[in-house]
């Protein structure tokens, strides 16, 4: 079977280039005899491996030399614990942005530790924009504030951060890390799961400002304990030496493309043609504020349940898959994050005008 064009929103596509090599490489590894998942993550050939999966990521992002990289794992989703027990200080609050399924989540799991203040909301819309946030509501007290930046559910994406003066931003960017450039400067911690641009779920990239290592909460555990993998290079324990293994493959090929200018680039190519077909059908419809659309996850419906259910079922015996839509937003989803190819959604567009001009 041919490959398929994958439009899950995660594990999603990674580039073929990517797992070319690693099936190349994948029971001999640089002439060492054996798979990167068989060796010791204290050998020197493993060694080489996260340090340069950091140097790249560093390059890549333009990473500050006062900012630590660290590669651990549990999901994105442990990080909603581990931000509060780590950043939480003498006021134990934070302000929060709600805007949709995972912000709601660390909400709720930092608000086990202390006050979790949400400033701004767009739940009365259903999430489909990144609501308006008032400067004077943000609490000059807070020991962080926090934004979920790509909204993988919703399709919604910030183009505008929060001017938090000296309180430190935190960013969930699991579905949106490496798809533009960002300014790392700008915030005291960014986390991102992998499985969406970066490599295979498994591994959790945190990039956190160095002044904010070092004071968690003393009811924190070890394995929570940002200092304890900053202090051991990512190396406390074994970790995730595979999936390390394919993000360094996924920034060398991001690298080898032009860097983040080109990824940027080619995303809002991507996202322009499905969002002008989106904007010109009578039939389809997006669901997001336009101002606030993502460009890593395109949400769309049909005026009927049945007629997407329909869409979604042709589509995929085109091999157009995974693009049945979260059941919080219904109707369909492309994701299309950095290792998705034009083609593809270029395949997705000429069905969709297939499907439309059948039903007229």
């Amino acid at each position: 079977m041919s490959r398929v064009y994958n439009f899950s929103a995660g594990p999603s596509m990674l580039p073929l280039p990517v797992l070319e090599k690693a099936q190349r490489e994948m029971t001999d590894y640089a002439g060492t005899g054996m798979s990167v998942m068989e060796m010791s993550h204290r050998s020197k050939a493993y060694e080489e491996i996260i340090t340069g999966a950091e140097s790249l990521l560093r390059e890549l992002m333009g990473i500050p030399e006062n900012y630590r990289v660290l590669f651990l794992q549990g999901g994105a989703s442990s990080q909603f614990a581990m931000v509060p027990l780590n950043l939480f200080g003498a006021s134990k609050s934070a302000d929060f942005i709600d805007t949709g399924s995972w912000s709601s989540k660390a909400i709720k799991e930092a608000a086990r530790y202390g006050s979790a203040n949400v400033v701004a909301s767009s739940k009365d819309t259903n999430f489909n924009r990144i609501p308006e946030f008032d400067k004077t509501k943000f609490d000059p007290k807070a020991d962080y504030f926090y934004i979920c930046m790509n909204n993988t559910i919703e399709g919604t994406r910030y183009t505008q951060l929060p001017d938090t003066g000296g309180i430190p931003l935190v960013a969930d960017m699991s579905s949106n890390i490496l798809s533009e450039a960002v300014d790392v400067s700008r915030f005291g911690l960014i986390f991102a799961g992998a499985q969406k641009n970066m490599g295979p779920a498994g591994v959790t990239v945190v990039i956190i400002r160095e002044d904010l290592i070092g004071h968690a909460l003393d009811i924190t555990p070890t394995m929570f304990n940002y200092a304890i993998h900053a202090d051991n290079d990512s190396l406390y324990n074994t970790p995730p030496a595979y999936s390390i293994y394919i993000c360094k493959l996924v920034y060398e090929w991001i690298r080898d493309l032009g860097g983040i200018g080109a990824i940027q680039k080619m995303n809002e190519d991507k996202a322009a043609l499905l969002y002008d077909f989106l904007d010109s059908s009578s039939l389809f419809s997006g669901t997001v504020v336009p101002k606030d659309r993502s460009l890593m996850n395109i949400p769309f419906v049909t005026p009927d349940d049945e007629l997407n259910k329909e869409f979604i079922k042709e589509a995929a015996a085109k091999g157009l898959v995974e693009l049945k839509g979260h059941r919080s937003v219904g109707g369909m989803r492309a994701s299309i994050y950095n290792a998705f190819p034009a083609e593809g959604v270029k395949l997705l567009v000429e069905f969709m005008k297939e499907f439309e001009a059948a039903r007229r």
